[in-house]
């Protein structure tokens, strides 16, 4: 790491923090006095860049931490790519690009730097998630088997940083054991089943009174709005893929190109046979304005969650 840049990229942002704090630690392994810094690109010009990348009073050794590469500016880039051509023996530079074409030319220019080594955070399919919560167990020192694995992502949903905070409270309540779905059931209140995903599931199948009656209990609970709405999202996006999806595919093949688990086909099939092009066109604008309202354009989170239930099972013909 030292006397290198690493070039952090991609739209993962959990991904890309992990790949950060492994820098952070390898140097803190290395110097336990080297001195932390952290800029976002849009504030470096050259007298900054020299002040992060100077050795101080306290320690030669430093780590230094730029983000959001993709706001650097035209007049503080000149700089950055000079150093990086030429990094100084006891700094670790890390630049971290969040994804997107903005800034791509800078990227260009650094990947063809000898002193540059990238790391890519690829985007986690749904059918992965899975894989990476078995990934994160296994860091903590615990196993989990493949039910497990599958019911913790139906039950938390897929954003990486909930899944990853609850591997680890999973592996902190049971270390070294192997994890079950039972034993993640009993963690889950003991009803992980009705979490965000199953009150999207019922209200994509019509079954308005289940869907309204698992909504309540996982509200009371403290499932947060906000991953029940992007349950809602995740359902019509793979409705809307599935549909769209070729056919005579194998269902391995079939889940690739939908972006779902084997085991998901099952619950599409039987959706799409009565949903409309028309029907889920109109569910989708109905997500993303309970999406808006739960974060803040309603005052009542439940209402607009109880109206989204209603809505989507109302729109299936």
């Amino acid at each position: 790491m030292l006397g290198r840049v690493l070039l952090v990229t991609g739209k993962e942002e959990f991904l890309n923090a992990a790949t950060v704090q492994a820098a952070r630690e390898a140097v803190l392994g290395h110097d336990a006095e080297a001195e932390v810094a952290d800029s976002p690109a849009a504030d470096l010009s050259a007298a900054t860049l020299g002040e992060l990348t100077a050795p101080s009073l306290f320690s030669s050794t430093r780590f230094v931490v730029v983000r959001a590469l993709e706001h650097l500016t035209d007049d503080a880039a000149p700089g950055l790519l000079a150093y990086a051509a030429a990094p100084v023996d006891d700094v670790a530079l890390v630049l971290v690009h969040g994804g997107g074409p903005k800034g791509s030319g800078h990227l260009t220019k650094l990947r063809k730097l000898a002193t540059v080594t990238e790391h890519k955070s690829e985007e986690v399919k749904p059918s992965e998630l899975p894989g990476f919560v078995a990934a994160e167990v296994r860091r903590r020192g615990a196993s989990i088997d493949g039910e497990a694995s599958r019911l913790l992502v139906d039950a938390v949903g897929h954003d990486l940083r909930s899944l990853a905070a609850a591997a680890h409270q999973l592996t902190n309540d049971f270390p070294g054991e192997q994890l079950t779905a039972d034993k993640v059931g009993r963690y889950f209140g003991g009803r992980a089943e009705a979490k965000s995903f199953v009150v999207a599931d019922h209200a994509f199948a019509g079954r308005r009174e289940k869907a309204l009656e698992e909504l309540r209990w996982a509200m009371d609970n403290g499932t947060a709005a906000v991953l029940i709405t992007s349950a809602f999202a995740g359902s019509a996006r793979g409705l809307a893929r599935y549909k769209g999806a070729r056919r005579g595919l194998r269902d391995a093949e079939l889940a690739r190109e939908v972006g779902v688990p084997p085991w998901k086909l099952k619950t599409l099939r039987s959706q799409a046979q009565s949903w409309s092009d028309h029907g889920l066109a109109r569910a989708i604008r109905a997500v993303a304005q309970a999406d808006a309202d739960v974060k803040g354009a309603a005052s009542d989170a439940a209402y607009a969650l109880e109206r989204l239930v209603l809505t989507v099972a109302a729109l299936r013909d």
